[in-house]
């Protein structure tokens, strides 16, 4: 596994959006977060997207662009969406190509019934105007993400100090 060092271009992948059209983070302008969650499957990613949802503002506020995206097929991330009635634009069919492009863990389905195909472990990246990566965290787990809130403050605060990508002198 590669993981995108932090200052890299963030790759210049797309999926499929709910709704029409596509999420292509490196494609837009100014600061955007991507979340990578693991699915409809996942019973912790319903709690941290529903928090995500609760950031929307402050996000906006911060100038961010939110995000979320996973390996889910449309009906799965549709059902969800519809349950959940998150805000942000929500992306579905990321590939197991795409997954290793953003250097995230992918797991195999442990059985059927938890879900059919394998799936990106949890991943956030903050992307700034120049369509760098400024923070990036990708986990093996479900079980450790990012507190979402400490991420939106930091994002006012880079754009407020002009604080520089930091951890690129690996």
């Amino acid at each position: 596994m590669n993981a995108i060092p932090a200052g890299a271009p963030f790759p210049a992948i797309s999926v499929p959006r709910l709704g029409g059209g596509e999420v292509a983070p490196a494609a837009m302008e100014g600061w955007r977060l991507v979340v990578v969650y693991r699915g409809k499957h996942c019973p912790l990613c319903k709690p941290y997207l529903t928090g995500l949802d609760g950031l929307i503002d402050t996000f906006a506020e911060a100038g961010v662009q939110v995000m979320a995206i996973s390996a889910d097929p449309q009906e799965k991330a549709a059902a969800d969406a519809a349950e959940y009635k998150w805000r942000f634009p929500l992306g579905y069919g990321l590939t197991i190509a795409q997954m290793r492009e953003l250097g995230l863990y992918v797991s195999d389905p442990r059985s059927p019934q938890e879900t059919d195909r394998p799936f990106a472990e949890p991943g956030l990246f903050l992307i700034n105007p120049a369509g760098t990566v400024q923070i990036v965290d990708v986990s093996n787990a479900p079980f450790a993400r990012p507190d979402l809130a400490a991420i939106a403050r930091g994002a006012k605060r880079i754009q407020e100090m002009n604080y520089p990508i930091r951890g690129t002198n690996r």
